[in-house]
């Protein structure tokens, strides 16, 4: 039985793939920091991939025979495909191996969500001060607090 052109395209991007994914890019290589300190980053790698395609055929007239219950003439038309695939890297840990120790320290996802909320309290803040002032035009400016 022949190979279906298929097999050859979804060899091609499976190939592509292990080229991009290997052991290397989930435990990447070591940094050595000038106290002999060696970081080993860890990352969490997902990948995927979809192909299809489809052979099609052409059913035509036969041009010579001008019979009107002549059978149609079945064309095979060249096959038809496509793939895809797609992959992500996300950093989880490091692994940090120095004074007699090994430390496995982890990368939290959610220190940005927590370092933009500290960034951005004070304007939250001036902005319902100048809430407030707008209600008291006039008033007593004793209670405002300025930040610096």
């Amino acid at each position: 039985m022949n190979d279906h052109p298929i097999e050859a395209l979804m060899k091609t991007t499976m190939e592509s793939i292990k080229e991009m994914v290997d052991v290397n890019t989930i435990v990447g290589d070591a940094v050595e920091t000038p106290d002999g300190t060696v970081i080993i980053p860890i990352s969490k790698v997902s990948f995927g991939f979809a192909s299809g395609g489809g052979d099609y055929i052409s059913n035509t007239k036969p041009e010579n025979n001008k019979e009107e219950n002549s059978e149609p003439k079945q064309e095979k038309l060249p096959f038809a495909g496509g793939a895809g695939a797609g992959v992500s890297v996300q950093p989880v840990a490091f692994m940090v191996v120095g004074n007699g120790q090994i430390k496995l320290m982890p990368v939290d996802q959610r220190a940005n969500m927590i370092d933009n909320l500290i960034n951005t309290t004070p304007k939250v803040i001036n902005s319902i001060q100048n809430m407030f002032n707008k209600k008291h035009k006039g008033n007593d400016q004793d209670h405002i607090i300025t930040y610096e």
